[in-house]
């Protein structure tokens, strides 16, 4: 799971905490998340995000209040999350149990020209998200700290705050359908049933 670097592998983590995922629904910000929740398989249950940078986290929110039987997983970047900052303390306010928040941070803008992220000057996003008051917290920086998250992910004792430190490489790229009508569209049906779209 270890790129040359010593980092993590950004989609064998997507991979690892995908596995067993049951009805789990999954948000992935803009860009690479977004890849590498699709390289591991299309799901209806996916929502990857083609725009709107800064908004996984309060999309990922909204979704576990309104969902509160179900396990919802935001994957996102270090600059989607760094631009989205404000979500933490409104995640920590509303304390959704179901709601876990997964940062990989390669500590650049991998859609833009890899320019470097403020994380990679020393920012500290588990240190912010602490500060707004989210109490469950994890760093994962080597391949035996992505089981215990992937565990914490399905305790359901969120909201979860986890940054992962991954390698910074452009990998091939597998795009999720492009349409965003359709992504909304079938992740509503797949939350609330065939009969959905007549709402």
């Amino acid at each position: 799971m270890l790129a040359a670097s010593g980092k993590l592998d950004r989609r064998e983590l997507c991979r690892a905490l995908l596995a067993d995922r049951g009805d789990m629904l999954v948000i992935a910000g803009l860009g690479a998340p977004a890849w590498d929740i699709t390289a591991v398989g299309d799901h209806k249950n996916n929502f990857p995000l083609w725009g709107g940078m800064g908004g996984a986290a309060m999309i990922g929110l909204g979704l576990a209040l309104a969902q509160p039987e179900r396990r919802v997983l935001v994957i996102t970047g270090d600059g989607e999350m760094l631009m989205g900052i404000g979500a933490l303390a409104t995640i920590a306010i509303q304390k959704p149990a179901n709601l876990s928040v997964v940062v990989q941070d390669n500590e650049h803008y991998g859609e833009t020209g890899m320019q470097q992220t403020a994380t990679h000057h020393g920012v500290d996003l588990v240190a912010m998200a602490e500060g707004a008051g989210i109490r469950n917290t994890m760093r994962v920086n080597t391949p035996e700290e992505v089981e215990p998250l992937r565990r914490a992910i399905h305790a359901g004792n969120g909201p979860l705050f986890a940054v992962a430190k991954i390698d910074a490489a452009n990998l091939p790229l597998v795009l999720p359908p492009r349409e965003g009508a359709i992504l909304q569209a079938r992740l509503r049906e797949s939350v609330l049933g065939p009969e959905a779209h007549l709402a």
